[in-house]
């Protein structure tokens, strides 16, 4: 778990619902062997037992045959998961060189949600008292799903019609059932005017 918040700006678009789906991860590696690969549109890999969550990010190495998956640091979100496989949906490896062997998928461990609530307030800037919108669990603007680990945001059209500023800023703040208070993203969030309406 990192102490320092991530940086996510966000754009509303007024008069459009706005959704963003967060992912919590540790600073804890989790890591599980590559026993198949497939050369197919999208790339299907086996990883028994992996314990990875839909949606989140890997990094692939040390992958023999397929070397174009063995790509440094870059990161790929994966989805389709079984207990033994994920596919990368925006990886074709059709025309990539046969899997022989070998590979480790590298992940970032959740963090575990239950028992956690969050607020978030966004603000035209950081000094001003007003606050223009307010999202809690408490009243729904915040939705926690423990099972897949992601945290979602939600302002509903009917909210983001009635917004005015140009730009704003917000933070982000994750409490513990024991009153740990972590500050997980912060940033600008930019307004674009609705035509349409």
């Amino acid at each position: 778990m990192s102490n320092t918040p991530a940086r996510l700006n966000l754009t509303v678009y007024q008069g459009s619902t706005l959704t963003e789906v967060l992912r919590w991860e540790s600073s804890t590696k989790s890591y599980a062997v590559i026993t198949g690969i497939s050369k197919t549109a999208p790339v299907v890999i086996t990883a028994p037992g992996h314990g990875i969550p839909s949606e989140w990010r890997v990094k692939l190495s040390n992958i023999g045959g397929m070397i174009e998956l063995n790509t440094g640091d870059e990161y790929h979100q994966v989805s389709d998961i079984t207990t033994n496989t994920f596919t990368i949906n925006s990886v074709n490896s059709t025309g990539y060189k046969l899997y022989t062997t070998g590979g480790i998928v590298e992940f970032n461990t959740p963090i575990n949600l239950t028992g956690y609530t969050a607020r978030m307030q966004i603000r035209e800037s950081i000094n001003n008292p007003v606050v223009v919108h307010e999202l809690t669990t408490a009243n729904g603007g915040i939705t926690f799903n423990t099972s897949n680990y992601s945290i979602t945001l939600n302002i509903p059209a009917s909210v983001t019609t009635g917004f005015t500023f140009m730009s704003a800023v917000y933070s982000l703040e994750v409490v513990s059932s024991g009153g740990l208070v972590s500050t997980l993203t912060v940033g600008n969030v930019g307004l674009v005017k609705e035509v349409t309406r």
